[in-house]
């Protein structure tokens, strides 16, 4: 299925810490893939801002993209966002950088413990790594995040998963975070947030999106109306990667059309 409107949510410059090439450069590429716009979400880490320099990153991202947003005036939609790391553990900090910076869109997401490493780093081939509790008490923070609501969408919200399961082959018993996930879900639709359908695992071991179809047709049976789809493109090659499987997904699970955000407001795009 061919889609008009192809809008990649997530994805990350060289301001990024993991991040690859220049924003100018993934706006050239966007527009030779035919993308019809792109948001630009670097890392913040909120419980590292000041100490790994997030509030230069900031600064430096916001810059950059506001810039290639006049040079590509036309030819392709490009919103300044950011993905706000823990910003849970952080709340002041987190509230004062949404105050000061004008951003078109925020992403919510949460990629390690309070005091532990990212999910990413850690080695789950340790026997003595609880990774069911670890994963308890990621749903718990997801949780809290949702409730706090600062954010626009509620990015890859089975993150630890990539990892546990993709990366480690470990066997997950979700319908033992059924409960919690459904309360999750839940509390976005109250304060009217989007859920993110992050396409990053389709080209990872995993091979499914985050979160899978399970959770956003429950997302849409619970009453969800606002669904955003990214790539989490780190290189300019992974841009617009997955978008139109995302799109299929959420056409399958009942929606017909994907939010975009500019000035933290969102548009109904139809998918088709």
């Amino acid at each position: 299925m061919a889609f008009k409107n192809l809008i990649d949510l997530h994805t990350h410059t060289d301001n990024s810490f993991d991040g690859h090439h220049s924003t100018m450069f993934l706006c050239e590429t966007a527009y030779m893939k035919g993308l019809r716009g792109v948001a630009f979400t670097d890392h913040l880490e909120m419980d590292a801002f000041f100490r790994d320099s997030f509030d230069r990153t900031a600064i430096q991202s916001f810059f950059e993209v506001a810039k290639a947003r006049s040079a590509f005036n036309g030819k392709l939609m490009v919103c300044v966002g950011a993905e706000l790391g823990q910003a849970v553990y952080n709340k002041p900090v987190s509230e004062k950088l949404l105050d000061t910076m004008k951003y078109d869109f925020v992403i919510g997401a949460i990629h390690n413990l309070p005091e532990m490493q990212d999910f990413y780093y850690m080695d789950f081939s340790d026997e003595s790594i609880d990774y069911m509790e670890l994963l308890r008490q990621y749903f718990e923070w997801e949780l809290k995040l949702a409730e706090w609501a600062r954010f626009d969408t509620l990015a890859h919200l089975t993150y630890p998963l990539r990892y546990i399961v993709g990366k480690y082959g470990k066997s997950v018993d979700m319908s033992k975070f059924s409960e919690i996930i459904e309360e999750i879900l839940v509390t976005l639709i109250k304060n009217e947030k989007s859920l993110e359908i992050n396409t990053a695992g389709l080209r990872q071991p995993i091979g499914v999106t985050s979160p899978d179809e399970s959770i956003v047709k429950r997302y849409k049976e619970l009453g969800g109306r606002l669904i955003t789809v990214g790539s989490d493109a780190h290189y300019a090659e992974h841009l617009g990667a997955g978008i139109e499987q995302g799109y299929e997904l959420a056409l399958k699970c009942g929606f017909d059309s994907v939010a975009v955000y500019q000035n933290r407001t969102p548009t109904m795009v139809p998918i088709e």
